[in-house]
């Protein structure tokens, strides 16, 4: 019978005290740090044990959180004041990988130089992980001698060969802009990986050379190399900066095969790529389906209807975009402001302004140039002056649309003193400059100023006018009445004119009623731009001036048999941030029947102080009473009956018409200002008419 033996606790052998390295967590937290230092103290493992100390050394240099100030600062002390093992290059990366992470690149590189005098007095030597993350800060600060010393000294110690070291050193050449050296090195690796693929198209893309990108892709896809979602974030973005969309749709495809688009970073950049490519709706389906949006992808949105000019449904998703967490950056702001320069929508661009000083964002030259070009557009030209003079820094680009916005609001002299202000800051004009120039001279009847500028620019600049500065060229001449040297202008040109400067003179001829070179310009146009209905409309007008009736007749009866429709009057108004849309005769609107009835009344006020309906532009297959109907619903006037209904008594009416304001309308509007005591300010498709006690800020020049 087997005997039980009991054995107590006393006689077994002790158990060992768990090590505190085994107990080390990789990531430490900053307030448990001075307990493990202590506990490894104590149990002497700190000094015996290199692998205690580098766990340790990591876990306090390296947490899972943001590495602080606090956190390299015990790791400095650890590493300089001890006690530790003797120090090793595991020692020294720990640290220069901590402080290129955090951010502080520079303290990296004095850790390198630290180390290479260790490696004198200690025997430590730097390894090929070193050389990779010593590269990676030069990198990060654009260190490009700094950098190549390091290359040589990674030729010294025969590192060359490693694929880490020259993957670093291909990214530190291509980031700091000598892409020929990057290029060397990345011929010289035999096999290729992903990292070293990335690291050359990472030097293309932050150089801007998009076409690179795409044909580093290429070559990868020929070779059949891999690739990853790094990759594809830089090919997609290349994609929409040169629309190509061809390739653009094939990374889509293949992402959303691949079930990579649920990568935020790449999903963000598909959708750019898209907006970029003209596919606004492919990238709006995109969008809706990511699950978490950053503020590049709500920017991306945004800015690509505003290029689409689809403002209204930029301004939109902007809406959207405030109900979430999502704070707007400069980016943002850029294409919300220029949406709402292209709408008028002068409420929620002052919005905007206002956020941008609230959240002071940093005023960059692109951004306070759309605040000008904002306010300039809007018909604001003395909020637009304070923004330019508000800007800390001004390029060529914010002078020019300073300029264009005072010649489009009539002040032409103003514009051309701010040019002369330019050239005095010695700021170079750039060819759009002088388009904005010319204008000035064309809004305000400035020949002689605007031949001499004319000439200037091939002979002081050496800029050779395109085809809009000899368009402008035309207008100014024929608006000024010089139909026949307009004429002899354009038959002149060293280049083909377009159908554009062929319709600013048809244009001229019908405000100076010049039926034969109107007739001679239609003639031109038509071959070069057949379906333009503003053409014919021109012409017709032409003949009605003139009570050329049946001849305005039948190019109105060649305009139906050609199947050429007239654009319709459209108006855009602005009131308590929501924008109204009104086309000519429109029906559609909840409060058509109030909005007539004002215009009944507006008539009928402005018919006491002096109004005679001019119908020349009226439809031509009515008869006189139904014309002065027609031109009394044109969009404009019901946008202003709109505005004197829902605004308040005295507040200044701001609408943009898509077509230039009919000769019936001006006159309306500058009596309407006197009757019901407003400022009107209408944005039509070639200028600004401010109209106030009864003028106009373009004094009939338009």
């Amino acid at each position: 019978m087997a005997t039980a033996v009991v054995v107590s606790a006393a006689a077994l052998p002790a158990a060992p005290s768990p090590s505190p390295v085994r107990y080390t967590p990789r990531r430490a937290a900053l307030r448990d740090v001075p307990q493990l230092h202590a506990a490894l103290l104590k149990s002497g493992e700190l000094t015996t044990s290199p692998e205690s100390f580098h766990s340790f050394l990591e876990a306090t240099a390296l947490p899972s959180s943001a590495t602080t100030a606090a956190h390299l600062a015990y790791a400095i002390r650890l590493l300089r004041l001890g006690p530790h093992p003797p120090l090793s290059a595991r020692s020294y990366n720990i640290l220069i990988r901590a402080f290129f992470r955090a951010g502080h690149p520079e303290d990296a590189l004095h850790l390198f130089v630290e180390m290479l005098g260790a490696a004198i007095a200690a025997n430590v030597c730097p390894d090929q992980h070193t050389i990779a993350n010593t590269v990676k800060s030069c990198a990060r600060i654009y260190a490009l001698a700094t950098g190549r010393s390091v290359q040589a000294y990674a030729v010294k110690l025969g590192f060359m060969a490693d694929q880490f070291v020259l993957n670093s050193l291909i990214h530190m050449y291509a980031s700091c802009g000598d892409i020929v050296a990057a290029k060397v090195l990345f011929n010289a690796v035999e096999e290729k990986g992903v990292v070293t693929w990335n690291a050359m198209i990472a030097g293309y893309f932050k150089n801007g050379d998009w076409k690179e990108v795409v044909e580093m892709f290429k070559g990868i896809l020929e070779v059949q190399a891999p690739f990853d979602e790094v990759t594809l974030v830089s090919v997609a973005t290349a994609c929409g900066k040169i629309g190509d969309s061809k390739l653009g749709e094939r990374i889509g495809d293949y992402a959303e095969e691949k079930g990579m688009v649920r990568n935020r970073n790449l999903a963000t950049a598909l959708v750019d790529m898209y907006a970029k490519c003209g596919q606004l709706d492919k990238a709006r389906r995109l969008f809706d389906r990511m699950h978490s949006r950053d503020v590049v992808a709500w920017s991306a949105m945004i800015s690509g209807y505003t290029q689409a000019d689809r403002c209204r449904e930029a301004l939109a998703i902007f809406n959207k975009m405030q109900a979430t967490e999502v704070n707007p950056n400069d980016v943002t702001m850029v294409s919300v402001l220029s949406a709402c320069a292209v709408l008028g929508a002068l409420e929620t661009g002052k919005w905007a302004h206002s956020y941008i000083r609230r959240k002071a964002l940093p005023l960059t030259v692109v951004l306070g140039t759309a605040l000008v070009d904002f306010y300039a557009k809007c018909g604001c030209i003395e909020d637009a002056v304070k923004a330019f003079e508000s800007m800390p820094m001004r390029n060529s680009w914010t002078w020019t649309a300073l300029i264009k916005g005072m010649a489009s609001n009539g002040r032409g002299r103003e514009a051309l003193e701010l040019f002369s202000s330019m050239r005095e800051a010695n700021i170079e004009p750039t060819d759009v400059t002088f388009i904005g120039v010319l204008l000035a001279c064309s809004h305000s009847c400035l020949v002689e100023e605007g031949r001499r500028h004319f000439d200037s620019m091939t002979q002081d600049y050496g800029i050779h006018p395109s085809i809009e500065h000899y368009g402008c060229m035309v207008d100014l001449l024929g608006r000024a009445g010089l139909i026949d040297e307009a004429h002899r202008f354009i038959r002149n040109m060293p280049i083909e004119p377009n159908a554009v400067v062929w319709r600013a003179l048809l244009s001229a001829c019908t405000v100076h009623k010049n039926v034969e070179i109107g007739e001679e310009a239609l003639k031109q146009i038509t071959p070069l731009d057949p379906n333009h209905s503003g053409n014919y409309i021109l012409l017709s007008n032409t003949y009605a001036s003139v009570g050329q009736w049946k001849d305005a007749a039948m190019i109105r009866k060649e305009m139906n048999e050609r199947g050429i429709k007239k654009i319709p009057g459209c108006s855009l108004i602005e009131l308590d941030g929501t924008i109204f849309e009104f086309f000519a005769e429109d029906s559609d609107h909840p409060q058509s029947r109030e909005i007539y009835e004002k215009v009944d009344e507006m008539i009928e006020n402005i018919k006491m102080a002096g109004y005679v309906p001019n119908t020349a532009d009226a439809r031509l297959d009515v008869d006189e009473s139904e014309k002065q109907v027609s031109v009394s619903h044109h969009s404009e006037k019901l946008a202003i009956a709109f505005g004197l209904m829902k605004s308040r008594p005295g507040a200044t009416i701001r609408l943009s018409k898509n077509l230039r304001v009919c000769v019936d309308c001006h006159a309306a509007t500058k009596l309407i200002s006197k009757v019901y005591n407003r400022e009107i300010v209408v944005r039509d498709r070639n200028r600004f008419h401010h109209f106030k006690d009864g003028l106009c800020s373009c004094n009939d020049y338009w």
